[in-house]
């Protein structure tokens, strides 16, 4: 039996009412669900409705992380969202009228020509709509998508430095306003931490379901077909939709472990870095990490360079 379900993207509420109510009627005549804490919905602005989220609720659905991404109608443009800023709004209002209390609000910055006014705009109107938690990712451009091949013939440039002060100024005003940086790409108000999302941070087995989805369980790890026609195929012949699988060792599951602890609120046990002790040194005094309870964290300016960190302990 789960403890969490998640439903991500693709779009779950591009499903009309029909197809929903099926897939979630499915989840609550197959599974076990007395021990299940948490179940959360990826919803898109503008495929949102109230009768959508009233099926959601019906069947159980307790948390909605809302792809706002940007208050700016032309840098969603240039994302190529379908929705606008009110429509974002309008979708929010929609979620808290259906009753929902933990909403999740997905924001992006680094994004091509976006300005620090801009961003401070987007995390003051998000903090004024008091969701329960907040999502801040950094653009990146990852080979064979439109932004990559744009920034290679020189449209857009990654600016570092002020990827950086973004960061700064988002864990200044996301702080100020009450909720706790608990993980760097994430803050919620006490309570409200992704129970799924810790589940993967601190390394517990998950099942991924459909196309492409990946699966950890003890010391394997594979992932479904990419290709939705063949898994579909294998799924109705009774057969596993496993396109390729690889078997863990500890040292790997042991460094994927140290990687994503560092990132969280409460770290990694010294006694998991003992190996590495100079290099906790070195970056101890230089103010990156510092103990806490026999664990290291890092301190306000190593969030900044918790990938770099993580790869000196790896």
């Amino acid at each position: 039996f789960p403890f969490t379900i998640y439903f991500g993207g693709g779009t779950p509420t591009a499903l009309n009412i029909a197809q929903l109510e099926m897939l979630l009627r499915g989840f609550r005549e197959r599974l076990d669900l007395s021990q299940l804490i948490e179940w959360s919905i990826e919803a898109n602005p503008g495929s949102v409705s109230a009768r959508k989220a009233a099926v959601l609720k019906k069947f159980g659905v307790n948390r909605i992380s809302l792809g706002v991404q940007s208050w700016d109608d032309k840098l969603l443009k240039l994302l190529g969202r379908e929705h606008d800023a009110h429509q974002a709004e309008e979708s929010f209002r929609i979620l808290r009228d259906a009753g929902f209390t933990n909403i999740n609000v997905d924001l992006m910055f680094g994004l091509p020509g976006q300005t620090v006014d801009q961003w401070r705009r987007t995390l003051d109107k998000t903090v004024a709509l008091r969701p329960e938690h907040i999502s801040t990712y950094c653009l990146t451009y990852e080979e064979d998508t439109e932004f990559f091949l744009r920034q290679s013939r020189g449209e857009f440039r990654q600016e570092p430095d002020a990827d950086a002060e973004f960061f700064e100024m988002t864990m200044a005003i996301l702080q100020d306003a009450g909720y706790e940086h608990y993980e760097i790409s994430n803050y919620a108000r006490p309570g409200f931490e992704s129970v799924h999302n810790r589940a993967y941070w601190l390394g517990k087995d998950y099942l991924g379901i459909g196309p492409s989805a990946v699966s950890t369980i003890g010391m394997q790890r594979w992932q479904n077909f990419l290709d939705y026609r063949a898994y579909i195929d294998r799924v109705l012949s009774g057969e596993s939709p496993r396109g390729s699988s690889e078997d863990l060792t500890h040292e790997m599951k042991r460094t994927e472990r140290i990687a994503l602890a560092l990132r969280t609120r409460e770290g990694i046990p010294a006694s998991e870095l003992k190996s590495f002790r100079s290099e906790t040194n070195e970056l101890i005094a230089l103010e990156l990490l510092r103990e806490s309870h026999g664990n290291l964290v890092l301190t306000h300016r190593g969030k900044t360079l918790a990938d770099s960190i993580a790869e000196a302990l790896v």
